[in-house]
């Protein structure tokens, strides 16, 4: 009976911590720079980053990363996208010869970040 009881209380635990990290993993996403962009105010040099978000889809908080560590935190914007990505891409602009990140989209996904604004 006790077997029973422990092995059900494992099974709810393993269950709510899939969850949370299916959440968690839902709301970031891995990206590459081939070319150094700036976000915010950083310079990003080429790499392998990943992205998290959090927020209302007309306001989200963008937080950046690379090997764990947060290297720039900029707001911006989730765009639906009206088929899933065909793969991971990103979308820069060039403004006074300055050529910033501008929107990420994800491999099969129907979510793209669009950065910037407030």
């Amino acid at each position: 009976m006790k077997f029973a009881k422990l092995v059900a209380a494992f099974a709810i635990l393993a269950s709510v911590l899939s969850v949370n990290s299916f959440a968690k993993d839902n709301h970031s996403g891995k990206f590459t720079l081939t070319d150094p962009v700036r976000v915010g105010s950083t310079e990003l040099a080429p790499g392998h980053y990943k992205a998290e978000w959090s927020g209302p889809a007309d306001a989200v908080k963008i937080e950046i990363s690379q090997n764990g560590k947060t290297v720039a935190t900029v707001p911006g914007q989730i765009r639906n996208l009206p088929h899933p990505a065909l793969y991971d891409s990103v979308a820069t602009k060039t403004e006074n010869d300055t050529r910033t990140l501008d929107e990420i989209e994800f491999n099969n996904r129907t979510d793209a970040l669009v950065l910037g604004g407030e």
